[in-house]
C-alpha cells in the first residue's frame, strides 16, 4: 500500500516544538507497549515509546564508606531472612497484616481489550483538557510496514482539527487514559490522569483571603509581566543544580575543594508598590531582546521543512 503524505501543520509564532535541531536525538528503545490502533473499523499494528529521556541525569548509588563497595538491595523477611525475588508474590493490604494474595497467573487472566488495543472513543478540543491532566510524552509508530498506510489516514484526518483523539490502554497493570494528537508525520500519545488522580482545585485555594489589591500594583506588574515576555526556549533554561551537582563531582574528582556558596540574602519585601516600582525600573530591556543576542551567538542553520 501507498504511505500517504502528511499534511504538516506549521507552528504558531513563537511555537517551539521538541524536534527543533538542538533536540536530543531520537534512538529507538524497547516500546513500553504494543497492539493496535484502532479508529471504528480501521485499525493498524502501533508501537508506544517514551519520547522523553532521563539518560542526562545526574545518579547516585548508595555505598558502604568502610569499603566503597557498591550496596545490595536483598528482599528480607524479618522472620525467616533473604528470599529470592522470583519467590516473591502481590499482596493487597485489606487491613494491618492481612493480604489478598495474587499471583502473576492470576494477575495474567485479568485481561481488558485494552491490553492490547487503543481504540480511539472520541475526539475533543485540546483546549478542553485541563493541564493538570497531561502526564507522560510518548511517540506512537506503526509497528508493521502494513499498517503505515491506516496509520497516515487517521494522523492526516486529524491535522488542522485541533482536536484530541481519547482512548484507553493497559500500561504497567493500569489501564490508562490516552490522548493522541497528530505532530508532523507521526503521531504523539499522552498518558492523561484519571478524574481521582486529580485534586480539587478550589479546595486547594479556599483557604486564601479574599486579598484586592491595589489597581496601580497591579498596572506595575502588568508592565514588569510585558517586559519579561519572550518565546519559550528549553535550551535558556537549563537545571542549574544539576550543572552545580556535575562541577562538585568533577572538583572532587581532581582533588580540589568543592565551593561554598552563600545562601541568598533575605529579600523580605516591606513596601510592595516600592519593590514593585524598583523592578520595572531594573528592568528596562524587554525579554524577548534577549532571544536576539542568544539566536546570535549560534551558527545560522538551515531550517528542515516539517
Amino acid at each position: 500500500m501507498a504511505q500517504s503524505k502528511g499534511r504538516t501543520k506549521k507552528p504558531q509564532s513563537g511555537q517551539r516544538h521538541a524536534n527543533d535541531d538542538d533536540a536530543p536525538v531520537v534512538r529507538r528503545t524497547r516500546p513500553v507497549w504494543e497492539g493496535h490502533l484502532k479508529l471504528s473499523l480501521v485499525s493498524c499494528p502501533v508501537a508506544l515509546y517514551r519520547a522523553t529521556t532521563s539518560k542526562n541525569d545526574v545518579s547516585f548509588h548508595l555505598l558502604n564508606p568502610q569499603t566503597n563497595n557498591r550496596i545490595r538491595m536483598v528482599p528480607t523477611d524479618p522472620d525467616t531472612g533473604p528470599i529470592a525475588r522470583s519467590d516473591l508474590v502481590k499482596g493487597y493490604e485489606i487491613e494491618k497484616n492481612r493480604y489478598v494474595i495474587l499471583t502473576n497467573e492470576e494477575l495474567a487472566e485479568v485481561r481488558l481489550e485494552t491490553t492490547h488495543t487503543l481504540d480511539i472513543e472520541r475526539f475533543v478540543d485540546k483546549a478542553e483538557i485541563d493541564r493538570l491532566y497531561w502526564n507522560d510524552p510518548y511517540f506512537l509508530l506503526p509497528a508493521e510496514k502494513s499498517g503505515v498506510e491506516a496509520y497516515a489516514v487517521i494522523r492526516d484526518a486529524m491535522h488542522g482539527t485541533e482536536r484530541v483523539a481519547l482512548g484507553r490502554l493497559v500500561m504497567h497493570t493500569r489501564e490508562r487514559l490516552i490522548g493522541i494528537e497528530p505532530r508532523g508525520r507521526g503521531l504523539l500519545a499522552y498518558t492523561l490522569r484519571s478524574r481521582d488522580e486529580v485534586l480539587n482545585v478550589d479546595e486547594a485555594f479556599a483557604d486564601l483571603p479574599a486579598t484586592k489589591p491595589e489597581k496601580g500594583m497591579i498596572e506595575i506588574a502588568e508592565k514588569i509581566i510585558a517586559q519579561q515576555e519572550g518565546l519559550f526556549e528549553p535550551e535558556l533554561f537549563e537545571d542549574r543544580y544539576e550543572k552545580a551537582l556535575r562541577d562538585l563531582i568533577d572538583r572532587k574528582q581532581r582533588g580540589e575543594r568543592p565551593v561554598t556558596i552563600e545562601p541568598p540574602q533575605d529579600t523580605n519585601v516591606i513596601d510592595l508598590m516600592d519593590a514593585l516600582r524598583k523592578s520595572l525600573k531594573g528592568r528596562s530591556t524587554p525579554a524577548r531582546n534577549g532571544r536576539t543576542t542568544a539566536a546570535a551567538k549560534r551558527p545560522t542553520r538551515t531550517k528542515r521543512s516539517r
